[in-house]
């Protein structure tokens, strides 16, 4: 594994060239491709308002939350931005597991000359500090309290970084970068969908300078994007499969938000149910084992109506199996 102490960005960029955005900003872009930079993903689409807030982040360090429901795709926006910058990028899931010694750094015991001895092991959040990455926490809302308290040491854009154990300071790399995804702008979960989730400091939210807010994409957008993610329906049957697709997806959103439903389809199940569409040759079939099934049994017969509006036909239950005496 290569180290990024020494590496830094040598060029800078406009962001009409590389986003096709209409503003006159440019941003600092890496020479090399590193191994923790993530791979373009060339049928992605940009959220424009999302992108400038991220590239804000990146080119004046500024610390950017993204909140959206789930599936809208915020921690693979951060990573497409950095994959066309070639900056490096670490994700960081908070969940329930993720304690302060995992973020700060622990004592472990190594062999060493044939001896064992206790040392020091780093943990993600200085090591990240020293370098110029782009470090992101998934599940934001969901870290326990004592990481939170950790990562609010590090959301001063100047703020050094104390190793009590280790009686050090480090001084972030110029070129670090924070960034956070989360369902809920931390307020908790008042819905109940989003379980595990908590309310956040308030004194840690205004540590924030840029909260952004990602919603799932136009339709145009979705179907481009799952037709590149399943190119046999690049044509324009395909089309009209995909589209119909994406307008079932829309109406259980639609159901979502007005408290009819309490799931909806995300892109991510959309892609899922494309695919299995492609393995079953059945787009109903797919749609059970896709979506459907992962509903509540009292929603189900709402989530059908939604497809037959969708489809003009009836989404046929599976024949119950018949048990006969022996």
């Amino acid at each position: 594994m290569t180290d990024l102490l020494h590496d830094h960005p040598s060029q800078l960029r406009p962001v009409r060239e590389l986003f096709n955005l209409d503003v006159d900003m440019q941003v600092p872009v890496f020479e090399h491709r590193d191994e923790h930079v993530p791979d373009i993903d060339p049928n992605y689409c940009f959220n424009p308002d999302v992108t400038l807030a991220i590239l804000a982040g990146f080119t004046r360090n500024r610390r950017v939350l993204l909140q959206g429901l789930h599936g809208t795709g915020k921690s693979t926006h951060i990573e497409q931005v950095a994959a066309r910058l070639n900056w490096p990028c670490v994700r960081v899931n908070l969940d329930g597991h993720i304690s302060r010694l995992d973020l700060v750094g622990k004592d472990t015991i190594v062999l060493e000359e044939g001896k064992q001895i206790t040392r020091f092991q780093e943990g993600i959040v200085p090591w990240a500090l020293r370098r110029p990455v782009a470090l992101i926490f998934d599940e934001f809302d969901a870290g326990r309290p004592d990481v939170m308290f950790v990562i609010q040491r590090i959301l001063e854009q100047d703020g050094k970084f104390t190793l009590l154990d280790q009686n050090q300071v480090i001084t972030p790399n110029p070129h670090f970068r924070l960034f956070a995804t989360a369902n809920t702008v931390g307020l908790g979960n008042v819905t109940g969908l989003y379980h595990g989730t908590q309310q956040i400091n308030q004194a840690q939210m205004d540590r924030w300078n840029i909260v952004a807010k990602l919603d799932y994409l136009p339709r145009e957008d979705e179907i481009s994007i799952i037709q590149g993610k399943v190119p046999r329906y690049n044509d324009a049957r395909g089309f009209e499969l995909i589209s119909s697709m994406v307008a079932v997806a829309e109406l259980t959103r639609a159901g979502f938000a007005a408290g009819d439903l309490s799931t909806l389809m995300s892109p991510r199940t959309l892609i899922a149910w494309a695919e299995n569409t492609e393995i079953f040759g059945d787009a109903a079939l797919a749609f059970r084992l896709s979506f459907l099934n992962k509903c509540d049994e009292a929603e189900r017969p709402l989530v059908a109506e939604y497809y037959q509006r969708c489809f003009d036909q009836e989404l046929v239950e599976p024949q119950a199996l018949q048990l006969t005496a022996i």
